[in-house]
C-alpha cells in the first residue's frame, strides 16, 4: 500500500490550479503535483542524480497513471 504526506500550498496558489486543471486530465491539485513532481525527478535522473531502481519506479509510476506509453 501506498504511504502519502500532505504538502501545503497557499490557498490561492491553489485555485488557481483548480481553474487550471479545469478540461484536463489532471482529476485533481494533488493529480497535478504528483505529474510535476515526478517529472522534475525524472529530469534529475537523467542527470545522474538518483538510482536507476528509483528511476524505473517513478517511470513504472506515470505509466500506471497514464502519463508514459
Amino acid at each position: 500500500m501506498t504511504e502519502y504526506t500532505t504538502v501545503s500550498i497557499p490557498k490561492d496558489l491553489a485555485d488557481r490550479v483548480d481553474e487550471t486543471i479545469e478540461g484536463t486530465s489532471f482529476s485533481s491539485t494533488s493529480d497535478l503535483v504528483r505529474f510535476l513532481l515526478r517529472s522534475i525527478v525524472i529530469q534529475h535522473q537523467k542527470q545522474g542524480k538518483l538510482t536507476e531502481a528509483q528511476f524505473e519506479e517513478i517511470t513504472g509510476q506515470l505509466r500506471d497513471l497514464g502519463y508514459l506509453e
